[in-house]
């Protein structure tokens, strides 16, 4: 446990040094200073006015942004350190492969969700100082949202970075898999039910079993219990869930996607990197 807790110290460090996370951490901070520039809190938009109007933009921004920003630096992970030869450098220490995996991925799980977490604490901050009310329902449920969010793209970037030989592959399968659970795997469930080809329901159903889609839909819940606005896709996941259960659904699902993904990750990268 000492071995884990030391190489995610120094995953810590060495992220909180690099480019990326100055980059990373100017994004989330700067949507939020955006937002209250803009009058966001002053706005009345589908019935929400001060801070619940910015926290709903703000989860729906983040949703987009934060997959790519963990794919992308995590992937680096095991691909970069086997370029660079790291592997055989650790077989002279006292770090086991498994605390510098795990080591891995908790430091870097602060790294990724603190900046987030910040950027909407500040927000809250700031409207207690400014007198507007905070809806502390909405903020608690967003930031497990965006924990789970986080845990789930890391374990996949794990999963991809254990799998590709290069750090350029694996960028490059990480964008991919952005890019289908963000806009193609909807496209092609869309184009097949308008077809005709499959039941709505079974539509639906493969549908949640995309994060994202999962995420949206979750957010969506919070401001539209009823989620009137996906039409008849509402009466199936109602059906399967009620709004309490999905609410649940949004957490489990992803938390567990993650997890699976990770160790799946940590088998592969045992078996192909070092005996």
């Amino acid at each position: 446990m000492k071995q884990l807790w030391l190489t995610a110290k120094l995953d810590i460090v060495e992220s909180l040094r690099a480019r990326w996370f100055q980059i990373y951490t100017l994004v989330f901070g700067g949507i939020v200073a955006l937002l209250f520039v803009f009058g966001l809190t002053e706005s009345r938009v589908l019935g929400f006015i001060g801070l619940s109007r910015l926290l709903v933009t703000y989860i729906q921004l983040t949703m987009a942004i934060l997959p790519i920003f963990v794919l992308i630096t995590t992937v680096r992970s095991v691909a970069g350190d086997r370029e660079a030869g790291v592997f055989e450098y650790l077989l002279s220490l006292p770090v086991g492969l498994g605390a510098w995996f795990w080591g891995k991925i908790v430091g870097r799980y602060i790294v990724v969700f603190a900046p987030v977490f910040l950027a909407m604490l500040g927000a809250v901050l700031w409207a207690m100082v400014a007198n507007i009310d905070v809806p502390w329902d909405m903020f608690g449920y967003y930031t497990a949202l965006l924990a789970v969010m986080a845990m789930c793209f890391l374990g996949i970037g794990m999963l991809i970075s254990a799998i590709a030989r290069t750090t350029d592959m694996a960028q490059g399968a990480a964008f991919m898999v952005w890019l289908v659970l963000l806009l193609f795997l909807d496209l092609i469930l869309l184009g097949v039910m308008i077809q005709g080809k499959v039941a709505p329901e079974f539509a639906v159903t493969l549908a949640l079993a995309n994060p994202l889609q999962v995420f949206r839909t979750a957010a969506l819940a919070l401001f539209d219990p009823q989620l009137i606005v996906l039409g008849p896709s509402a009466y199936v996941i109602l059906d399967l869930f009620g709004t309490a259960g999905y609410k649940v659904f949004a957490l489990v699902y992803p938390a567990l996607l993650g997890v699976i993904s990770a160790t799946a990750g940590y088998v592969i990268f045992r078996r192909g990197d070092l005996p």
